[in-house]
């Protein structure tokens, strides 16, 4: 526990050294209108890869589970039980849980406050890629490009099968568990759909895509706005 909240305290003050220091010309990217870019993406198309490849190419900090942290921190509470809640919040266990937890269990409420402030103070820095918890449906549209990354189910099955070793059964379970979470969660928290095409700027299908091809249009398109 005592190391983990060591890396989270270097990782914060790693970050706000990022912040507080400018780049030097020699390492500035070119610029881009557009402070943030979100990136939705459905399990095992890829889309984490393509988030931080764009983030790299462009200079850009790159968030994606150092959000659960940023939460467990201001939250004062554990990352492990934020991870917990995150994960299975929405599955009909919210009371299990808070018996387990008690008065460290952080109610949805008070989790989305807390992911609200996370997701607006790496907005206000800008020159970030976040990647899902929804954060197009909390930055308004003129201060983010939201991309959608998705791929056939069947092609994103063999992915996870290649990337964790996993038997095709077990991966389509992980895959179609994760897709139906994450669906409930941006429609429990911002009563929206995940899926619908009209709350994104990109929609990019990796299974006609190779990855390249798909950071090579997210930053034409942002370059473009």
């Amino acid at each position: 526990m005592a190391a983990k909240e060591k890396s989270l305290e270097q990782f914060v003050k790693q970050q706000i050294r990022k912040w507080e220091i400018p780049p030097a010309k020699a390492d500035q990217k070119p610029e881009v209108r557009v402070p943030v870019i979100t990136v939705s993406m459905e399990p095992g198309s890829g889309g984490s890869l393509v988030a931080q490849k764009v983030a790299k190419h462009l200079g850009f900090d790159y968030f994606h589970r150092d959000i659960i942290q940023g939460i467990a921190k201001s939250a004062r509470i554990r990352a492990s039980i934020i991870d917990t809640l995150e994960k299975e919040r929405l599955s009909g266990i919210e009371d299990f849980i808070a018996s387990l937890y008690k008065n460290q269990y952080l109610y949805p409420g008070i989790y989305m406050q807390h992911l609200l402030k996370v997701i607006n103070t790496i907005a206000q820095h800008g020159r970030a890629v976040i990647v899902g918890r929804g954060a197009n449906f909390i930055l308004p549209e003129k201060e983010r490009f939201s991309v959608r990354v998705i791929a056939p189910l069947q092609i994103r099955i063999q992915n996870i099968v290649r990337a964790y070793g996993v038997k095709e059964e077990d991966a389509r379970r992980r895959v179609i568990r994760r897709e139906a979470r994450r669906g409930a969660f941006v429609r429990k928290s911002y009563d929206a759909d995940i899926a619908d095409p009209e709350n994104y700027e990109l929609f990019i299908n990796t299974g006609r895509m190779p990855i390249e091809s798909t950071v090579e249009a997210i930053i034409a398109a942002v370059r473009r706005i």
